[in-house]
């Protein structure tokens, strides 16, 4: 399939989809002309892609672990390092970091907001 199309299915832009390719998260074949062409299977990288960076891992982490992945299900490969597995605990337990900020967050916003409408705050 073409960039546009693989866009579309994925709703990420051709642009990104691009800097994938450079980052060497996604592969694609030429066509005579010297267009992508790609395999079926990428609407499911990308969609991968999508979730590791919305976890908050990077490029290089996310080129590291993609080979460890299966696209179709998201399930592990046997291809996963302990160095890799040690890395991805580090980032796991930042992400739980960012979710008890986060949470903590809520419950000031969520203070103020009551404090605001004139009624006393809940109990955490």
């Amino acid at each position: 399939m073409r960039i546009g199309e693989l866009a579309r299915l994925t709703g990420v832009s051709e642009r990104s989809l691009r800097y994938y390719e450079t980052q060497g998260l996604l592969t694609a074949d030429r066509t005579p002309g010297g267009h992508r062409d790609y395999a079926d299977w990428a609407v499911d990288r990308v969609i991968r892609i999508q979730e590791f960076y919305a976890a908050g891992l990077c490029s290089s982490k996310i080129a590291e672990l993609l080979p460890c992945v299966r696209d179709a299900d998201g399930g592990p490969s046997a291809i996963a390092t302990p160095r890799l597995v040690g890395d991805l605990t580090t980032e796991r337990e930042r992400i739980d970091r960012q979710i008890t900020d986060l949470l903590r967050s809520r419950e000031v916003l969520d203070e103020v907001i009551a404090t605001a409408e004139g009624r006393p705050p809940a109990d955490g």
